[in-house]
């Protein structure tokens, strides 16, 4: 596995819109970015960033900008914009021989899953899930993002669960913060594992089974001595939408020497004949030990995970903990 160079005070960091553009929420990222120079970094944005629209760009300008920035020597590290519903049509407009031939830190959240996990699966390069370019507007910052900057220069972090998380989402007219105790459900009383972590946005993994950027299988049997611990953030998926994507990622064979799942909490939940995700999940995979309702995914307060590194996962009685080694 091949790991980047972390971040040091004054280096660049190229910020691009694969999906959509910031454009419908300035004041936010102007404000996200603005930390970001205040914790001493320098700040590069392509030209559609500021895009207001479901797409920062074409596909061919949004996969050139991508490519421009792992090609820039001075950038260190690039940040999707923010999320959105399209980014997958620029895969093939992305130069991923710049990407392999410059690795950087790629991080993003939500859509940018599918840059990610391709670039971790089929080219061996670490990335980071749970933040954009525009996640950082807090003031004051929370621990969950004070974390996320802490990995991004290199350190250590150990992400417990959170106490309380917010039951509504963030751009919500009646958000209030975090205001429901937390509790993570799992079919085993306590269990102990490390294996290589990788996962992503489900509702955006679903459309790369079997596609060219499906490399799992590869991917399976470069790290296979080590296990896998996958993890998903589900959006909006229905129950029955999520079973039957579990069920197709098991028989195009991603489960391989799994050791655990973690299911991070649906920010928009339904049903459409009454399953739930826990029936959803125990019909898919109970047969590995997995955790449901993780502070993973587009809830708050949310993980920050390094897809390809060796993660360490405890859990116990409705608490866990989870950290990697980037071995």
């Amino acid at each position: 596995m091949i790991y980047p160079e972390f971040l040091k005070r004054n280096d660049l960091i190229g910020i691009c819109a694969p999906s959509a553009g910031a454009g419908d929420k300035l004041e936010a990222f102007d404000a996200s970015e603005l930390r970001l120079m205040e914790e001493g970094y320098r700040i590069l944005e392509t030209e559609h960033v500021r895009v207001d629209g479901p797409r920062g760009g074409t596909r061919e300008e949004r996969g050139e900008e991508l490519s421009f920035l792992f090609e820039h020597p001075e950038v260190k590290a690039v940040f999707a914009a923010r999320g959105g519903d399209f980014l997958s049509e620029i895969l093939p407009y992305v130069r991923w021989t710049s990407l392999k031939k410059n690795p950087k830190w790629l991080a993003g959240a939500s859509d940018p899953t599918s840059l990610l996990f391709t670039y971790t699966v089929k080219y061996g390069v670490a990335t980071m899930y749970g933040f954009n370019g525009g996640s950082f507007d807090e003031d004051p910052l929370p621990e969950y993002l004070q974390n996320s900057l802490k990995l991004i220069r290199g350190r250590k972090v150990i992400q417990r669960t959170s106490d309380y998380h917010a039951s509504k989402p963030s751009f919500a007219d009646d958000y209030c913060g975090p205001d429901t105790i937390t509790e993570w459900k799992s079919n085993r009383d306590s269990f102990h594992v490390s294996g290589r972590c990788i996962g992503g946005c489900i509702d955006v993994l679903k459309d790369l089974i079997g596609t060219p950027y499906d490399a799992v299988r590869k991917f399976i049997l470069t790290y296979l001595e080590d296990g896998f611990i996958w993890y998903f953030d589900n959006f909006s998926m229905t129950a029955e939408n999520f079973y039957r994507t579990l069920l197709q990622m098991k028989y195009a064979g991603w489960f391989s020497k799994t050791k655990a799942i973690l299911i991070g909490r649906v920010l928009f939940p339904s049903s459409e004949t009454g399953m739930t995700y826990e029936d959803a999940v125990t019909l898919a995979l109970g047969e590995y030990p997995f955790i449901l309702e993780a502070d993973i995914g587009h809830t708050v307060p949310s993980f920050t995970m390094i897809n390809g590194s060796i993660a360490t996962l405890t859990y116990k009685n409705g608490k866990g903990r989870i950290s990697f080694d980037l071995k």
